[in-house]
């Protein structure tokens, strides 16, 4: 048993910035950005907290670029996040899902280096049900090879494989925050007492098989077949046992599929035939996280990170989890 008075506290971005250095050209760049991001989220998880106590729950009245209804909290976070990255010289660009346009903020040409995506408050038609919900990020370099008057969509429009960090934070019963920089998953919890996030796992592996799955089954009849025919197998006695685990919220359905292993699922369906998540700001930073972490993410036709996007917010089906559990799923598919 471990002695909590002796063992060594590590904060998440003193070991962002110890990862940082056994890069030898490293400048401290993604280290001052990334901290930009855990500030963000330690203030928008203190409203989340006080949700029912201050007027952050329900809706805004409006709707989003997605065509969604916007809530209130969905304001806060996407403007706290604006603020606490807009005056990080370092970054250039910023995507928001409740933005139309990305956010210049200094052009490549005049310094700005990274691209910041992020789903502000990923599940926030939760809040009312105090069900968990987080915020999923991922972050771009800009691109060197574009003409400085290249517009900001022309840097965005990149392949998951060259996003440099990611990361997601749950707001739960505590409020835990898992990232990666290229160099395996790591996952810290926010300490209220002392206001910092705490390390608490490096190196996170996702279990190999998990006898789980999620997936929302009321639009069932409209997937495609192959996996209406793995559904079928999961509640088979054949299966022997698999059970289903469906929150609601991307971000809390892929950190429990992270820890405990299976697979989420958001197919194509007859009402959202190029699938619902957002491929950039959703589906990649997501798929990054859980190729680092030993686990695999499609959108059932290969791998997630290998499609090049056309646009700012395009859809994408995913299928993501353990190795085995994504292999048994495609195998039925003919």
């Amino acid at each position: 048993m471990k002695n909590s008075l002796t063992e060594p506290i590590v904060t998440a971005i003193q070991h962002i910035h110890e990862q940082q250095r056994s890069h030898p050209d490293a400048m401290g760049d993604l280290s001052w950005l990334l901290d930009g991001i855990l500030t963000a989220t330690k203030i928008i998880q203190s409203y989340v907290r006080r949700a029912g106590i201050l007027d952050v729950i329900g809706s805004q009245g409006t709707t989003n670029v997605q065509g969604e209804i916007v809530q209130k909290l969905d304001i806060i976070a996407n403007e706290t996040i604006l603020r606490c990255l807009g005056y990080r010289d370092i970054v250039g660009i910023m995507v928001s899902e409740e933005d139309d346009e990305p956010t210049i903020v200094k052009s490549p040409g005049s310094g700005g280096k990274y691209i910041v995506l992020f789903d502000p408050l990923d599940g926030s038609s939760n809040i009312d049900v105090n069900v968990s919900i987080g915020t999923i990020f991922s972050v771009l370099r800009c691109r060197p090879d574009l003409p400085d008057e290249k517009t900001g969509l022309a840097h965005c429009l990149q392949r998951g494989a060259e996003q440099v960090a990611a990361g997601y934070v749950v707001y739960g019963s505590s409020t835990v925050m898992a990232y990666t920089t290229g160099q395996g998953v790591h996952m810290a919890t926010l300490d209220p007492s002392v206001g910092t996030y705490v390390l608490h796992a490096e190196n996170l592996k996702m279990p190999a098989r998990g006898k789980t799955y999620s997936c929302n089954e009321a639009y069932c009849d409209t997937f495609p077949e192959g996996v209406q025919k793995y559904l079928r197998w999961a509640k088979s006695e054949e299966a022997g046992g698999y059970g289903l685990r469906y929150i609601g919220s991307l971000v809390a359905d892929f950190h429990r599929t992270m820890l405990k292993g299976g697979v989420f699922l958001y197919p194509p369906t007859s009402k959202n035939p190029q699938g619902k998540l957002r491929l950039l700001y959703e589906a990649n930073p997501l798929a990054f996280m859980a190729e680092q972490a030993g686990g695999v993410a499609t959108d059932f036709t290969g791998r997630l990170m290998d499609k090049t996007p056309t646009s700012l917010h395009e859809r994408t089906p995913l299928l993501i989890g353990s190795t085995e559990e994504v292999e048994r799923v495609m195998s039925f598919f003919d």
